[in-house]
């Protein structure tokens, strides 16, 4: 056995742990209550995930909810699109400083946020172009890192130094991403390097597209639905699993930029932010598989191979399908569903768009056919983004980067929210079930080294 085959079997066998042990010493995997429900760990007055409700000891499905600061996100998306202005850097203003912000705040605010945007000197030079990745999010870690060099009091943690270094953040990472990708084209797929100068007077969904394509140009409508998506990428509550990571992060009084590079690390996975790729991949399966996009019969029968495992990606997932706190309803899904709708007509997607809901349609129906039971599953707000992103016209290596745009803004708030009221490292309890052994002096371990060689 190769030396590397040994420590891949000796990895197999000695981190392994027996489910059953699991539930005999009554621990809470992934921090979920048998219910589903959340394991409680903290308290926060940023954001609010309403998906169901208790009833008499009986976990009970309600339309989902999504509350920014006290506000419905609902309220927030209308309110934009009926004064006929985009909303995500009022969001970030809600986020960091808890009340909606008057005329001139805004104002204010927005010019500040745009004349953030550009980085510092030498920074896309020296950092992004000599040192690309093929990976946007692996590079967008690595700046914030960075950054932490280019900062005169990094390790301030006051209040007012935090949120100055979070403004920023949260105002370069269009710049960020977007420079990040044109390096990713030019060294890894050799095509030409065009780099654009974010504009001053840009919101954040405006200041992304005008970076990633090479005329800047884009429609109202597209700046539009980018806007949206950043809006309902922005929060959803302190246990999410990159948010609680900075939050677990910022317990432990670091700074700022390792803290947010830690969300990143996590929005970075396939089970959290990067969802929205698989999905894409689903629905092109299903797209080559299925010959009449419109035959309720032959999508159904192809979403029951998927969930036994006999298509796609072997898996047995539905992706897009199903979210750990909303049951009845992903209020996200929801609103940008409805928007997505007018792109769709507007740049011949119809076809498409139409499979997407019959996907969502029968999902259920799909889900009691394979397990034999029926509940309440709805598609989640990453059935429907990266088709957006689609339509615009975003390459998929954005996808993920695009999440982190926006929700920054939420980490931000809750790494304020930690420093103002947690005061304590968290340090959650794990039981060593590792059987004691005897420590043997060097030339003893001939009989168990001869065995691992066999």
């Amino acid at each position: 056995m190769s030396l590397t085959g040994q420590y891949v079997s000796d990895l197999a066998g000695n981190d392994y742990i027996d489910p059953e042990l699991y539930d005999r010493f009554n621990v809470k995997r992934g921090l979920r209550n048998a219910d589903g429900t959340g394991v409680l760990v903290g308290l926060t007055r940023i954001g609010e995930v309403h998906g169901y409700m208790i009833s008499e000891g009986e976990k009970v499905s309600v339309p989902g909810r999504l509350y920014y600061r006290g506000i419905d996100v609902e309220d927030l998306v209308r309110g934009a699109e009926q004064e006929n202005r985009f909303g995500f850097e009022e969001t970030v203003y809600l986020l960091l400083f808890g009340y909606l912000p008057g005329k001139a705040e805004l104002a204010r605010f927005n010019t500040l946020m745009g004349n953030k945007r550009v980085l510092p000197a030498n920074f896309a030079e020296d950092s992004i172009m000599k040192a690309p990745s093929q990976d946007i999010m692996n590079k967008l870690a690595r700046s914030v890192l960075t950054l932490y060099s280019y900062d005169d009091d990094p390790e301030n943690r006051s209040p007012e130094n935090v949120l100055r270094q979070c403004i920023e953040l949260i105002a370069r990472f269009p710049t960020i991403a977007a420079y990040s990708y044109m390096a990713k084209k030019h060294y890894y797929d050799h095509e030409s390097l065009i780099i654009h100068l974010p504009a001053s007077s840009c919101q954040s969904a405006e200041t992304l597209l005008s970076l990633i394509r090479p005329d800047q140009h884009y429609s109202r409508l597209e700046a539009e639905l980018l806007d949206l998506a950043l809006i309902l990428h922005a929060e959803h509550g302190g246990g999410n699993n990159s948010t609680f990571a900075v939050h677990l992060v910022s317990s432990a009084d670091t700074d700022t930029y390792s803290a947010i590079s830690a969300g990143i690390g996590s929005l970075k996975g396939f089970k959290h932010g990067g969802a929205n790729i698989k999905v894409m991949g689903m629905m092109d399966d299903i797209m080559k598989n299925i010959k009449r996009w419109d035959d309720e019969e032959e999508v159904l029968a192809y979403l029951v191979k998927i969930l036994r495992g006999e298509a796609y990606d072997r898996t047995g997932l539905l992706y897009g399908q199903g979210h750990a706190v909303y049951t009845k309803s992903d209020p996200r899904a929801i609103l940008i569903k409805a928007k997505a709708d007018l792109l769709a007509a507007q740049k011949n997607f119809g076809d498409e768009f139409k499979l997407y809901k019959l996907v969502e349609k029968l999902t259920p129906e799909a889900f009691a056919a394979v397990k034999g039971y029926s509940k309440d599953i709805c598609a989640n707000v990453d059935f429907y983004s990266g088709f957006v992103y689609k339509m615009l016209g975003i390459p998929q290596e954005l996808y993920t980067p695009l999440f982190a745009i926006s929700r920054v803004a939420g980490w931000c708030a809750h790494r304020l929210e930690e420093i103002v009221s947690g005061g304590r490292i968290i340090r959650p309890a794990y039981k060593c079930v590792q059987q004691r052994m005897e420590y043997l002096p060097l030339e003893k371990r001939f009989a168990a080294e001869a065995e691992r060689e066999r």
